[in-house]
């Protein structure tokens, strides 16, 4: 099947299906990680940046909705200042650092709950990517390689992302420009031209998470557990570091329930091929 346009879908990437090897036997993968097992995806569209505030803003302005962090009247926020996460009152998807805040157009939306993010998918007719759809788009077309852009985490002394530089929590060293958020497409695309699929902010997955899942893995387009309590969580954020999370590597796995929110939580959309 040829590609489609480039301008077929604004703000896309057509994502050419194929097979490869998901998952990490490396010294730093969890056991959710292993078995290394191959997987083939068909072709889609993935958004080439995490949802912004600017689009979410356009979601809510003609749906009148409310985020679960609206509803609960709070959302979870690391301190930098303090090293810890504080519950604060008022903390939500346009108030990222609480009351008196105010989100950036072009930064990712922050505080969305995976329940926040399929209503926001479903309404521009888009869905939630797989675990393995979005694995396979965040390695960029690099077979079984530890970043999405290599082996090497700072290439040249290069920083390629926005996670944290230094000792977690006590000291960030700001050294890839950003001590917290950063706006999208900040920094370079992968071998896809997708942004951030590493850092900034962890992107909810379509798939509840079993960490034992992969065992037990189809090997044609996984659609992950049937059940489960928590959905999953890929890419890392701007609070992994090298001494505490390094799950900015591609195939990092996290996961939490539904209705969470917190300030290092966005996602991104993809689109089934017509």
């Amino acid at each position: 099947m040829p590609a489609p346009s480039k301008a077929a879908r604004a703000g896309m990437v057509f994502i050419r299906g194929g097979n490869f090897a998901m998952g990490s036997a490396d010294d730093m993968a969890g056991p959710d990680e292993r078995p290394v097992h191959t997987v083939a995806v068909k072709s889609f569209w993935m958004d080439r940046t995490e949802v912004t505030v600017a689009q979410f803003q356009k979601f809510v302005d003609a749906t009148h909705y409310e985020t679960d962090a609206e509803k609960f009247g709070w959302s979870g926020i690391f301190s930098i200042a303090d090293a810890r996460w504080e519950h604060v009152d008022g903390a939500d998807w346009r108030h990222p650092d609480g009351p008196g805040s105010r989100a950036m157009p072009d930064n990712p939306v922050q505080h969305v709950s995976w329940n926040d993010a399929v209503a926001y998918a479903r309404w521009t007719g888009h869905r939630l990517p797989t675990e393995a759809e979005w694995e396979y788009a965040a390695r960029g077309g690099l077979a079984g390689k530890t970043y999405s852009w290599g082996d090497v985490l700072n290439p040249g002394g290069k920083i390629m992302a926005n996670w944290w530089q230094g000792s977690f929590p006590s000291h960030n060293t700001g050294a890839d420009g950003f001590v917290g958020i950063a706006p999208v497409a900040s920094f370079p695309p992968n071998g896809y031209g997708l942004y951030d699929m590493t850092g900034n902010v962890w992107e909810w997955i379509a798939d509840w998470f079993g960490q034992d899942y992969y065992a037990r893995s189809p090997t044609e387009n996984p659609q992950g557990p049937a059940s489960g309590s928590e959905r999953g969580l890929r890419g890392g954020s701007y609070l992994c570091s090298e001494n505490y999370c390094t799950n900015y590597r591609v195939a990092g796995r996290s996961h939490a329930t539904p209705d969470t929110s917190l300030s290092n939580i966005g996602f991104r959309t993809v689109k089934d091929i017509d």
